[in-house]
């Protein structure tokens, strides 16, 4: 193995991802190691693609999202067409996930809410001391 290469151990405990996920990948041609006999080796732009992958998914992207915006980098424009479609993958799922924390936010201030509530109505009922209900 040389420095620029690496196997699927190295890259599962590199990356934090299971060898299953790295074949996974690899079933659904996000990732294209080469082979030496049962082996795969796995070169620095398959690192930097995983990178890639794991970033989107992080950002809550479809894989077939990654897939696309990864394959864009193949076009030949110096990536403008990529960077564009990232930009506006990015800029949706950032409203999304800008609703979403608004939605979690009430939801936390309701329960908050109905704590302090039956926090409340047990101890002045006797039921349960205030700070068991923590």
């Amino acid at each position: 193995m040389s420095s620029e290469t690496m196997t699927i151990q190295q890259m599962s405990a590199d990356f934090k991802v299971t060898p299953r996920t790295l074949r996974y990948y690899e079933s659904i041609k996000l990732l294209c190691p080469q082979r030496s006999g049962q082996h795969r080796i796995f070169s620095r732009g398959d690192r930097v693609r995983l990178k890639l992958i794991l970033r989107g998914k992080r950002f809550g992207f479809s894989l077939e999202e990654i897939r696309q915006l990864l394959d864009l980098y193949e076009i030949g424009d110096q990536q403008r067409t990529q960077f564009q479609r990232t930009y506006e993958l990015a800029q949706e799922r950032l409203q999304i996930m800008e609703k979403q924390r608004t939605e979690l936010d009430e939801t936390i201030h309701e329960l908050k809410h109905l704590l302090e509530q039956a926090r409340t109505h047990s101890t002045e009922n006797g039921w349960v001391e205030g700070d068991n209900l923590n």
